[in-house]
């Protein structure tokens, strides 16, 4: 058995505050635990489901302004009343109609309501279905997204089922919503009833011990909860959308399974090799813990680009995300580390893997297929170098087709009751009443607005148009202009700017599905640069802080955005294009929601560079130590290979949990980024990344000397110390039965 150094070196003043009372530490850790549980209960109620409009743009303020003076104008709630073969005329569905229209004005909370049996013959048209059989009522429920859903559940189980001659169902954009936040509720909970024992089980064949499997749950367990009740703090001062729940959910849980991975593995490997347990502790802390630290911060810087953006969506997930990589990271140097103490080598206990594998008789070299494997690349460094890169680039060409749209409807099951009721308005009823693009005007004479009207009507994307609509004050008015094709197409799209340079006497401002995505898509291509810049130096500055090099930080950025190519091509190929729809149980629209590409990109992006992190940092540590290029990337590979796959594996099967979700954007999220972190892992950090190493050599390490006196300063080094007895020897072999087979 290898002996320990002579002269273990002295723990830092971190190390020795983490260690001192381990009993205190998991105390404190669990009574903030508790209280974290207690305030964060009710987050989801407090949260939206919106958030993709720019709150700075035109669409947005015409909205509002439409929504304060001219509340029937923009109606949120539909009542799709089917009459069957009787029709919509017939005296007694007629009255009927009537008086569930005269019911739902008479609810607190309910204005502007309007019926296909009330409306002036010019609009009747556009409430009444070709067929005859179905009609529409309409209202606007005032107040917030919160509000709104409160006076949805109050009124809607009066208002659905049977009323005599007629079938009423709810729908409109409130609904919508309302039915999102509660199947997104729904979805996250049978999530993480899937993932949560599979996740178990992987940890348990991971490191054999039931002990050791346990800490990273445990760890991802204190992250969500502390990140629940951060969230639920946010939402006292801003929007928070209930989306970001799945992020806090598979983050949470990969994050803390990818630290405490990483900083258990490097301690069974101390305690392997003799070290005293407090030592170990120690020495695990100054090299997997500053690992951990540096990629929780690139993670988070990730994140924290999404900030930039107006939108609330993605602002959300930018909250979420900072919170449980910190959160994450922190339970994994101060819990972690304070339980590693107090089990030592009971780390060990309960390795189930001996009840399905017999004990080797002669023990086996830790990662060595991993460094037969990473030989056999570098060997062929070019061959695996080029392959690799074009056949990325190749996954990801479906992407340059992309078209981007708004979230609607149809990211509802079609059995959801409010999908039902908006795709018999989409297949039933004339024209495209939910892709209506509003005109709110200033101040204008009859003669002057009769002549906008005719000019509007004369455009060649235009179907109809109706109004002017005065308002009360007479101060304002809006015209409703309904275009030909697709409610979000490129010809409404195109229509929404013809709309913006038509010269009229008075003021004008354009809203409605087409206009608020132009708006959103102006507002992301203003932002994104900047967005792209931060997260490009921030990570360039950290991974030099890491390493030392000048390369390897360029390498880091190109090879962790060529391991995306995959995730955005699929997002195009499955949920834009819909092959595979029947199988994932979704609706394609044609398009992909503007803020998702975005989204995905940071949680992506964030995620490979935690794992170049871990790589890396093993690598430059045996660089470090032996000066020799070749070996060091081999020994990094070996050594964290089967780490990384093992922590990709597992976090896209947390991943994959939340895609079974039943809304499309959480699927494409959860199973956009599986598909990221499984080709990141698999193929960029296994294949491609040792070829681009040997192919520069030791050039890898070059810095110029200011850079280089900047890093000997500031960067990330781990003090003068005896070689690490598990390292020393490239051909030492550490017994199975205590060293993880990762």
């Amino acid at each position: 058995m290898p002996t320990a150094p002579a002269s273990p070196p002295e723990q830092g003043g971190f190390a020795r505050l983490v260690t001192a009372r381990p009993r205190l530490s998991l105390l404190i850790a669990l009574v903030v635990t508790a209280l974290a549980v207690f305030a964060g209960s009710g987050v989801a109620d407090r949260m939206g489901s919106g958030g993709w409009e720019d709150p700075a743009a035109e669409s947005t303020y015409a909205t509002e302004v439409l929504e304060r003076e001219f509340p029937d104008s923009e109606p949120n709630v539909l009542l799709l009343v089917d009459s069957g073969e009787a029709g919509v005329d017939d005296p007694a569905v007629a009255a009927e109609g009537r008086r569930l229209a005269a019911a739902l004005a008479a609810e607190d909370g309910v204005t502007g309501v309007g019926s296909y049996w009330q409306a002036p013959a010019e609009a009747r048209a556009a409430l009444r279905a070709e067929d005859g059989r179905q009609a529409l009522i309409s209202a606007r429920i005032e107040g917030d997204e919160k509000t709104a859903a409160a006076t949805l559940e109050r009124i809607a189980p009066e208002l659905r089922g049977e009323h005599g001659p007629v079938e009423v169902s709810v729908g409109g954009p409130v609904a919508v919503q309302h039915e999102m936040t509660e199947t997104i509720q729904e979805d996250l909970l049978r999530a993480e009833m899937i993932a949560l024992p599979i996740t178990l089980v992987l940890l348990v064949m991971v490191f054999g011990s039931a002990v050791a499997a346990l800490l990273p749950l445990l760890v991802g367990i204190v992250a969500i909860l502390g990140t629940n009740a951060v969230l639920r703090g946010i939402t006292e001062f801003t929007d928070v959308s209930v989306f970001a729940m799945n992020l806090t959910t598979a983050l949470g849980l990969g994050l803390a399974i990818d630290y405490a991975l990483f900083i258990v593995r490097r301690f069974r490997e101390e305690l392997a090799a003799g070290v005293e347990v407090r030592a170990a502790v120690g020495t695990t802390l100054r090299t997997a813990g500053r690992t951990v630290l540096f990629s929780a911060l690139t993670v988070a810087v990730s994140l924290a680009a999404m900030l930039l953006f107006p939108q609330y969506f993605l602002r959300s997930f930018a909250y979420a995300g900072i919170a449980v990589v910190l959160l994450a990271a922190a339970a994994a140097l101060v819990l972690l580390p304070a339980a590693l103490m107090l089990l030592g080598h009971r780390v060990n206990a309960l390795d189930l893997r001996r009840l399905w594998r017999r004990e080797r008789a002669t023990p086996r070299e830790p990662g060595a297929g991993w460094g037969r494997a990473t030989a056999l690349v570098m060997r062929r460094a070019p061959v695996f170098a080029i392959a690799t890169t074009a056949g990325l680039l190749l996954l990801g060409m479906p992407f340059l087709g992309a078209e981007f749209g708004t979230p609607d409807d149809r990211q509802l099951p079609a059995s959801a009751e409010s999908h039902v009721v908006q795709q018999h308005i989409r297949e039933g009823f004339p024209g495209s009443p939910d892709g209506a693009l509003k005109v709110l005007a200033g101040p204008g004479g009859a003669e002057e607005y009769a002549a906008y009207r005719t000019r509007v009507a004369e455009l060649p994307g235009v179907l109809r148009v109706e109004g002017p609509v005065p308002s009360a004050s007479g101060g304002s008015a809006y015209f409703t202009v309904l275009p030909k094709g697709e409610a979000v197409g490129g010809q409404a799209q195109q229509l929404v700017h013809e709309l913006r340079e038509q010269k009229a006497p008075f003021d004008t401002s354009v809203t409605g599905r087409a206009a608020q995505l132009e708006d959103s898509k102006a507002a992301i291509g203003e932002r994104l640069p900047w967005a792209l810049a931060i997260i490009a130096v921030v990570t360039l500055l950290l991974v030099f802080l890491l390493t030392g090099s000048v390369l390897i930080p360029l390498q880091a950025v190109l090879l962790n955005g060529l391991s995306l190519t995959a995730m955005f091509g699929a997002m195009v190929w499955v949920f834009q294009e819909g092959h595979l729809s029947g199988l994932l149980g979704f609706t394609p629209t044609g398009d992909i929601e503007t803020t998702l590409p975005v989204l995905m990109f940071c949680v992506a992006f964030g995620l490979s560079m935690d794992y170049g992190v871990f790589l890396l940092s093993r690598i430059k540590e045996e660089y470090d130590r032996t000066g020799k290029h070749e070996h060091s990337v081999k020994f990094g590979l070996q050594r964290t290979g089967g780490l990384i796959t093992a922590a990709a594996v597992i976090l896209a099967v947390v991943m994959v949990a939340i895609g079974t979700s039943r809304v499309t954007n959480t699927k494409m999220l959860g199973l956009g980024i599986a598909l990221a972190v499984l080709m990141d892992a698999m193929i960029v950090r296994s294949l491609l990344v040792p070829a681009v190493l040997k192919l520069t050599g030791r050039w890898t390490w070059w810095a110029p000397g200011p850079l280089r006196r900047l890093h000997e300063r500031f960067g990330l080094r781990e003090g003068e110390r005896e070689p690490e007895p598990a390292a020393a020897d490239a051909g030492a072999k550490a017994p199975e039965r205590e060293v993880a087979g990762v």
